[in-house]
């Protein structure tokens, strides 16, 4: 259990910039306090000092904000950054180099006696305000987004955004290449495009330049044939569009 904790504070190194010292993290982090309260309530659970376990598991979720139920079983490496919110079922299962932010719930959708609540294999990350639900697996490496609702198991290496979690699907490297091509030749900052995140605004854009690409393409072979029927036409060149100017006028409007 020591070993344990001892390997929980010196992993808060590794993923919260804002730690200085040992001493700062075991005395001012909720998160090692949660944790290390939770080994100990743990450990008394599985010695049959069921009652005792749950009355101490109190004491965290007082002044921490994180409720731990004693029977949860929680690998090596566990990272929580903030805490305030969390809630871990009695029947859930973290594994290795997990890291849960503030707001996630690991719940359960059933009253039944049995498994309940999800199951967290190894280098899981769980963004704030999520909330995994059911006993449901959530393979190696998984990422679930802030304030996702998990009902489904979600596959090894994957990133689960939304409400339902939806799996984010990659976006083809020619599909980025070209849509950053034309956001740049009609003036568009593509700050507004996403990196793989099911933003409607952000798929609403892309759609729109796929379309304008596909146009410009016709409008370029219609072009080139005009130009072979008759050697005086002058297409000329396609006006730029305003980026700004559109923008004001959409917010006049």
């Amino acid at each position: 259990m020591f070993e344990h904790l001892r390997e929980d504070v010196m992993c808060v190194f590794e993923r919260d910039p804002a730690a200085r010292n040992v001493l700062e993290i075991i005395t001012t982090s909720p998160g090692i306090h949660a944790i290390a309260w939770h080994r100990m309530n743990h450990w008394l659970w599985g010695k049959g000092f069921k009652w005792l376990a749950r009355f101490l598991s109190n004491i965290p979720r007082l002044y921490t904000g994180v409720e731990i139920h004693p029977g949860a079983r929680i690998g090596r490496r566990f990272f929580i950054d903030h805490g305030m919110g969390i809630v871990i079922g009695g029947t859930a299962e973290i594994g290795d180099d997990c890291s849960l932010y503030h707001g996630v719930t690991l719940g359960g959708t059933s009253w039944q006696p049995g498994k309940r609540h999800p199951t967290l294999k190894n280098n899981i990350v769980i963004g704030a305000g999520a909330k995994v639900l059911g006993p449901i697996t959530i393979h190696d490496g998984a990422r679930v987004g802030s304030n996702a609702v998990v009902v489904k198991e979600v596959p090894e290496g994957t990133t689960v955004v939304g409400v339902p979690g939806k799996q984010v699907v990659p976006r083809p490297a020619f599909a980025d290449e070209r849509r950053a091509a034309m956001a740049e030749k009609i003036g568009f900052d593509a700050y507004g495009a996403t990196q793989d995140m099911p933003d409607p605004t952000a798929n609403a854009v892309n759609r729109m330049l796929d379309h304008i690409h596909l146009m410009e393409d016709r409008m370029n072979k219609m072009c080139q044939e005009l130009n072979r029927l008759n050697s005086e036409f002058d297409a000329g060149p396609m006006p730029k569009l305003e980026a700004e100017r559109i923008v004001c006028e959409a917010d006049n409007h």
